[in-house]
C-alpha cells in the first residue's frame, strides 16, 4: 500500500482578508493555525505524508510559523506554485504574474505524487470524521476519485459572499457534475443565490457542496494536465486573471471522459476564514472543540 499523502493548498493570495496572510493566522487557544488541526486529524486518520503548496516568497515565514512544527510530526515536503509551471511553454503568457488557480497548483505537484492523495485548503476546518472518510476511500477506492461534501447551509458566511462547487450526483452516489458557483449568499428574502457561468442560480440550503476536500489516485495527474492544457490553449497571451479550479477540471473530466468520482457526504461542521470578520468565529469554534476534548491544547506536544 502506498503512503497516503495530504496535499495542502496554501499558496492563495487571500485578497479579501486584508494585508495579512490568512493561511498563517493564529486561531487556536495556543496559537495554532487551522492547518495544525487539519494535519492532526489527517495523521489520526492514517495519512503519513504532507505536501504543502506555497509561494516561494513566503517560504521562510511559512516554515517558521508552522512548517518546521509539522515536520516533527509527519513526513513533510514543499512544492512552490509559480505562474510559469505549465503544460505549455511558459513564454506563451509573457505578462502573466498571478498563479492560474487550484488546478495549476495541483499540477505543480506532478513530480511528487506517485500514490493516493487527498487535497484540502490551508484556511479551512474540515472536521475529524471528514478526514477519516477521505482516508478510508483512498485505502479502498471504488471510483477514480472522491469529493467529501458538505451541506451548503453549513458553509455560508455571515460576512460576505462565497464561492462553492455545487455537486450533483446520480443514484449510485457518483458525481455527475461539479458547478463552480460564485457570489453565493442568502438574501434578505431568505433565498440563497449564486452565479454560475454568468447566470443567476437559486440554490437550496441542502445542496451538497465541494469544499476542496478531494481524493485521487496518481493517475489523475495526467488527466488534470490535459484539462489545464486545454484551458490555457483557449486563452489569449495577455490574459491577466483567468483561473482553472480543481472543481472545473473535475467537472469537465466527468462530462468529457466519464471520470468516476465518489460523492461522500459528511455531517462534520465546516468553517473557514475567507474574511477578516471570520476570525473571531473561528477562534470561538476552536476554543469550544478544545474544551469538549476533541483536541489537546496545544495540539502538538512539541508545539
Amino acid at each position: 500500500m502506498s503512503d497516503l499523502t495530504l496535499v495542502v493548498l496554501a499558496a492563495g493570495m487571500g485578497t479579501r482578508f486584508g494585508t495579512r496572510i490568512k493561511q498563517l493566522e493564529k486561531l487556536g487557544p495556543c496559537g495554532e493555525l487551522l492547518m495544525d488541526y487539519s494535519i492532526y486529524d489527517a495523521v489520526k486518520a492514517g495519512f503519513d505524508r504532507v505536501v504543502f503548496i506555497i509561494r516561494k516568497d513566503i517560504e521562510d515565514l511559512f516554515k517558521e510559523t508552522i512548517g518546521d512544527r509539522i515536520a516533527r510530526q509527519i513526513k513533510t515536503e514543499y512544492v512552490y506554485q509559480s505562474p510559469d509551471i505549465l503544460p505549455v511553454r511558459s513564454g506563451d503568457f509573457p505578462s502573466r504574474e498571478r498563479p492560474w488557480g487550484t488546478a495549476q497548483a495541483l499540477y505543480c505537484c506532478k513530480d511528487v505524487l506517485n500514490g493516493p492523495f487527498g487535497i484540502i485548503n490551508a484556511d479551512d476546518f474540515y472536521g475529524q470524521r471528514s478526514f477519516q472518510l477521505l482516508a478510508d476511500f483512498l485505502k479502498t477506492p471504488d471510483a477514480r476519485g472522491c469529493s467529501v461534501d458538505y451541506p451548503l447551509k453549513n458553509t455560508l458566511s455571515d460576512n460576505g459572499t462565497v464561492n462553492r462547487g455545487i455537486c450533483k450526483s446520480d443514484a449510485s452516489g457518483l458525481l455527475k457534475s461539479v458547478e463552480e458557483t460564485k457570489g453565493i449568499a442568502r438574501g434578505e428574502d431568505g433565498i440563497i443565490r449564486g452565479n454560475y457561468r454568468g447566470e443567476t442560480k437559486i440554490l437550496s440550503e441542502n445542496d451538497t457542496v465541494s469544499m476542496s476536500m478531494w481524493g485521487f489516485g496518481a493517475d489523475f495527474i495526467p488527466a488534470l494536465e490535459k484539462r489545464l492544457a486545454a484551458f490555457l490553449e483557449s486563452l489569449p497571451a495577455d490574459e491577466p486573471k483567468a483561473e482553472l479550479t480543481i472543481a472545473d477540471a473535475v467537472g469537465d473530466e466527468i462530462i468529457r471522459n466519464g471520470f468516476t468520482l465518489r460523492d461522500i457526504p459528511t455531517s462534520d461542521m465546516w468553517f473557514g476564514i475567507t474574511y477578516e470578520s471570520d476570525v473571531q468565529e473561528a477562534r470561538g469554534a476552536l476554543k469550544k472543540y478544545t474544551e469538549q476534548g476533541l483536541y489537546p491544547a496545544p495540539v502538538w506536544n512539541t508545539h
